[in-house]
Parts: structure tokens; C-alpha cells; sequence
């Protein structure tokens, strides 16, 4: 659906178009505010026809990350849930930390909200199972085993100390115990210690009760919510257009985590979740087995399918009608309809914050769209600027921005600032000017953002300048005492003092902490950067990678300007000519 200048308001599939194009436009079929506001909106109607249903969920998923209507379901969730990897084709397994679950047939265990939860579940494991940490051909290096070993945390598999058989019973057992198959873990676990017992093999029989032993302990103070399997179960809630996403993930039959997702939704429910589903689950996450939804969803079937050739295994899609999993699914939804009762707080407590700023400070607009700006450099060196956007309150991350200063030498802290404010405002077309533009520091900084504005003939956005709080120093005094934070105003000589702790202030503070941080990251970054590669950066056919290379086969900075070109020839991806350019580099003096 396209509106009168073609932008697309709506992306949507059908198995009878016209059918559902009807209800869209017969208000006694569908009598929603919000569908007749998108109506009113609607221009022309494009059409793609398709061989299957399957063919239309995938098309509808590339079209809308594609085009990012603005009805649809937007899923901007850059963060990827982490997971554990293990790959049994190696000969010695070992556990790592992933974001990415691909078909590459390693076992995945997960996922996890957090990589803390992660390393915390990763840092239990290897108490029970002592698998190794590092890479083979970096511990092979090593003339004795690691620390991890003395203390029982590794079995050496580097250094020969256990077998290859041996090792691959810790890995299996580890892939059970992460798969919540504790039953058949413990099963295989006292069989091989009666084993052991029975061939006089004592020493290993008590390493497989202590072992036994620590799993029963372990698995105690899990909660069993489901006898067995994988499953991920749905819960959603509504107001108005606010439409709130509750996922609960099964692992193994254990809750081991969640997650929420808001969004602005205006079309049917069942319409809109089985439109999350088809893009949460074709990005690279972890696909269960069993996804539980509180409602049918209209292509239920062809979701199936198309989940079921992405993960290579039966996926199935069911609206459970009794037992563990109905309960799962009532759990997903009580926590949907916390989260949105929170968002709606939470906004309304950003709408009277918002109100009050504008009402403190005088501004002709409500901020509901503030843009900070802020320059970082030490003596003019490795200088840039940042932007960073806030939006009804919170951080609008996608639209934050990054200025290396190419214009401006030296200290001159003005023009950068000018420099980065002229590059902002060169295009207002393709991003519109904010309600407010924010600068840290004083009238000086002020007054910058002003005449730029003026240059460019940009009228309507409020300024202003927050300066931080200074130290006020006195001999005499006991305690430090610090000055208030000031809002400095165009055309007002003396500043807005915020009662300090009010909420304004705060959002203030915290928008100009934002910029002043994505600034001096950026710079840290350059920094550090140069100092990876002092010196190194205009020798011919020598870039980041090849320098990096360089430096792990020498081991430091200085044994490359001191070695030979024979022993530059030594180091992989080296020609002789890139040798001869590395050594007539460092020592011009001794070309040849």
C-alpha cells in the first residue's frame, strides 16, 4: 500500500487478495480507527503474485527489512541472543561463546539473554566438566600443561594426558547436561562407574560419583516446566496501538530465560505476530521445536514449512488447549501485559518530563526530538564530533552519528563544532531538523550553533548549551563543593539553573553524557588504532591486516623495524616487495 508521493505505508500477503483488501476498505467489516487512518492514507495498491504460500512469507520478510514500512512489524533488535557452540567433528571439543547460530553442524545450546548468563552457565559447566578453553594449535605451543589443568579445570588433551575417547565421554556429557537430558546423563554416568568398579578401576569409579554426585546437586535447583524439548511460547498484549511481545525459551524443559519486544501496531493480532515470527525466526537465532501462541495464527502451515527447511528438523506451531504448555503460554502473557502496562507508564512519565522542559526553559517546541553534539581531540589531534538522538526520552541509537573533523587544524574546538553542525544541517530534506539541538558546553558553543543555523537559513528548532558542573575550590573548605549544571539560552545573558535531581535536568545531563561518551569512544578508537601501527600507515601495500600480521609473527613494533628482509620474507602474505618497502621505511637510509 503506497501513499500519494509512493512511499510504502504497508506490506501484507494474502492467499485471496481481494478478500483482504476488502476488509481493509468496508468500514462495517473492520470498524479499528487505526485501519480507517491508514485507509485515508492509501494512494495505490501494488501487487506481487507468488507459487506458493511459503514463497509469499519469504518475500514479505525481504520486502519489509527492505522498505521498513511504517506499519508493519519493524524488528530493530540488534541484540543477538548469545549462545553456546560446541562442534563434536573436532577432536578435542570445546564450549565457546557465539552470537551467530548457523547450520554447520555443531551442536548449539541457548539461548541466553546476556553474555554474563552465558559465562555464568559456561563457568558451572566446567566445574562438572572439564573440557578445554583454548585452541589446539595455541596450547600445543606450550611446553607443559596450563594453569586450568592444575587446578582440575582442564584435561590437557594438548599435552597427551587423556585419551581421545575419554574426552569425547566429558564432551557428550556436557552436551546432555546443556540439552537438559539429565536422566540420560546420569544413566550413561552409572554404568561406566560400575564399570569402572567392577574392573578395580577405583580411582575413576570415584571420579564418576563425585561427578554424579554434583549433577544430582545441580539439577535440584532447576525447575522442570515440561517433561522434555525446545520450545519457545508467546505471549502478547494490546493497547490501543501499543502492541507488547512476551517470549519465554524452553531449553531441555527448563524456563531459562526471556525476552520482550514492543511495537506500534495497527493491524489485526493474529496478522501481527505471525509477522514477527516470520522475522524473529529468519534472523540467525536459535529455532525450537515448538513454538506455543495464545491464538491461531492465518499461515500457521506455511510458517511451519518455512521453519522447518530453515532448521532442518520438524518445527511446529500450536495453540496448546491444556496441560504445562497452556500454563507457559498464560506465563508469556501475564509477562506481556506487565511490559506494556510499564512502556505505558514509562511514556507518560517522558510526556510530563518533556512538558516540564519545555515550560523551564521557554522552548516553542515540545523536545520531543533532541539531538546532542559534542567534539573530542587532544591538541587538535585524532579530533571528531558526535551526534547522538533521543526521541520521546530514550536513545535512538540507529541514528546516532559519527564526524571525524577533516576541515579544521589545530585546538579549535569553534570549528569543529562549526564543521560538524554544517555537515548536520547540509541535507535537512532526508533528515529533518530536531525539536531541539543541545550543545555541550557554554555560549560560546551556543553561539556557534546559532550562526550556523542562521547560515543555512534553519529556522524552527530550539537551542541550547548545557554546561557541566565545575569544582568550586576553597582552601578552607572541608568538603568539595561543585556548581550547578547551566542551561545557557540564545539571547539570554544569564543561564537556567534546573533544580538539581529534577527530572528535566536529568535527561538533559544524561543526553549531553551520551554525546560526550560515543564521542570520546570514537577518538579512543583512533588512537588506538595509530598506536597499533605507529609509523606504518604510508608504507606502501602494507594496510591494518598485513600490519596486524606482521605484528603477531614478530611479536612487537621493534622487532619488525629491525628485521631483515629475508626474515620480513619469512612472515606469511610477504612478497619481496612489500619487504623491501617495510625495510626502506623504517630505514630510509640504507636504500638500495
Amino acid at each position: 500500500m503506497k501513499s500519494a508521493d509512493g512511499a510504502i505505508l504497508y506490506i501484507g500477503k494474502a492467499k485471496n487478495l481481494r478478500v483482504r483488501v476488502r476488509s481493509y476498505l468496508s468500514p462495517e467489516k473492520d470498524a479499528r480507527y487505526q485501519i480507517r487512518f491508514l485507509m485515508t492514507r492509501v494512494s495505490d495498491i501494488d501487487y506481487l503474485v507468488t507459487d506458493t504460500e511459503k514463497e509469499a512469507l519469504i518475500l514479505e520478510n525481504t520486502l519489509i527489512k527492505k522498505h521498513r514500512p511504517r506499519y508493519n512489524i519493524n524488528l530493530r533488535d540488534d541484540k543477538t541472543y548469545f549462545s553456546l557452540r560446541m562442534d563434536m567433528a573436532e577432536e578435542f571439543p570445546r564450549l565457546t561463546i557465539i552470537r551467530r547460530v548457523i547450520r554447520d553442524g555443531a551442536r548449539y545450546f541457548g539461548p541466553y539473554s546476556s553474555a554474563a548468563a552465558a559465562r555464568d552457565v559456561l563457568k558451572q559447566l566446567r566445574r562438572l566438566f572439564p573440557l578445554r578453553r583454548y585452541p589446539m594449535e595455541t596450547c600445543r605451543r606450550r611446553g607443559r600443561p596450563c594453569l586450568y589443568h592444575q587446578i582440575g579445570q582442564c584435561p590437557a588433551p594438548c599435552q597427551g594426558l587423556i585419551s581421545r575417547e575419554d574426552y569425547a565421554v566429558l564432551a557428550e556429557g556436557a552436551a546432555l547436561f546443556l540439552e537438559g537430558k539429565n536422566r540420560d546423563l546420569l544413566t550413561v554416568l552409572k554404568k561406566r562407574m560400575a564399570t569402572a568398579a567392577a574392573g578395580e578401576n577405583y580411582e575413576e569409579a570415584a571420579r564418576f560419583r563425585d561427578l554424579i554426585r554434583s549433577i544430582e546437586i545441580t539439577v535440584e535447583k532447576q525447575k522442570m516446566v515440561t517433561e522434555t524439548g525446545d520450545m519457545d511460547a508467546l505471549g502478547f498484549a494490546r493497547r490501543d496501538t501499543l502492541l507488547e511481545i512476551a517470549l519465554l525459551f524452553i531449553r531441555g524443559g527448563v524456563l531459562t530465560g526471556g525476552r520482550n519486544y514492543t511495537f506500534s501496531w495497527e493491524m489485526d493480532d493474529a496478522e501481527g505476530i505471525s509477522s514477527f515470527l516470520n522475522e524473529y525466526y529468519n534472523r540467525d537465532v536459535f529455532i525450537p521445536e515448538e513454538i506455543l501462541t495464545p491464538v491461531n495464527l492465518p499461515e500457521a502451515d506455511d510458517l511451519e514449512d518455512l521453519l522447518t527447511d530453515k532448521k532442518g528438523k520438524r518445527v511446529r506451531i500450536l495453540l496448546p488447549r491444556r496441560g504445562a504448555k497452556v500454563e507457559l503460554v498464560r506465563l508469556a502473557v501475564k509477562n506481556a501485559e506487565m511490559a506494556v502496562e510499564e512502556a505505558l507508564h514509562s511514556r507518560e512519565g517522558a510526556g510530563r518530563t518533556l512538558e516540564e522542559l519545555q515550560r523551564r526553559l521557554h522552548l516553542a517546541n515540545l523536545p520531543r526530538h533532541i539531538e546532542c553534539y559534542d567534539i573530542s581531540n587532544i591538541q587538535g589531534t585524532h579530533a571528531v564530533g558526535s551526534r547522538v538522538v533521543f526521541r520521546n526520552g530514550k536513545p535512538e541509537k540507529r541514528d546516532y552519528r559519527r564526524y571525524r573533523i577533516k576541515g579544521v587544524s589545530g585546538a579549535d574546538d569553534y570549528g569543529m563544532m562549526r564543521e560538524v553542525l554544517s555537515r548536520r544541517c547540509r541535507d535537512l530534506e532526508k533528515d529533518p531538523p530536531p525539536d531541539l539541538f543541545l550543545i555541550d558546553g557554554g555560549p560560546g558553543q551556543l553561539n556557534v550553533l546559532a550562526r550556523v543555523l542562521d547560515d543555512l537559513g534553519v529556522s524552527g528548532p530550539d537551542t541550547a548549551a548545557l554546561a557541566k558542573s565545575r569544582v568550586q575550590s576553597d582552601v578552607e573548605d572541608e568538603e568539595i563543593r561543585r556548581s550547578d549544571e547551566r542551561v545557557f539560552l540564545p539571547g539570554r545573558k544569564n543561564p537556567v539553573t534546573l533544580r538539581q535531581n529534577s527530572a528535566p535536568l536529568l535527561l538533559l545531563a544524561r543526553i549531553r553524557d551520551e554525546a560526550h561518551r560515543f564521542a570520546v569512544s570514537y577518538h579512543s578508537r583512533l588512537r588506538s588504532r595509530e598506536a597499533l601501527r605507529p609509523g606504518a600507515e604510508k608504507i606502501p601495500g602494507v594496510g591494518e591486516k598485513r600490519w596486524k600480521s606482521l605484528l603477531r609473527h614478530f611479536g612487537s613494533s621493534k622487532t619488525v623495524r629491525e628485521a631483515s628482509i629475508e626474515e620480513l620474507l619469512q612472515a606469511p602474505g610477504i612478497s619481496r616487495t612489500t619487504a623491501k618497502a617495510v625495510r626502506d621505511h623504517f630505514h630510509p637510509e640504507k636504500r638500495e
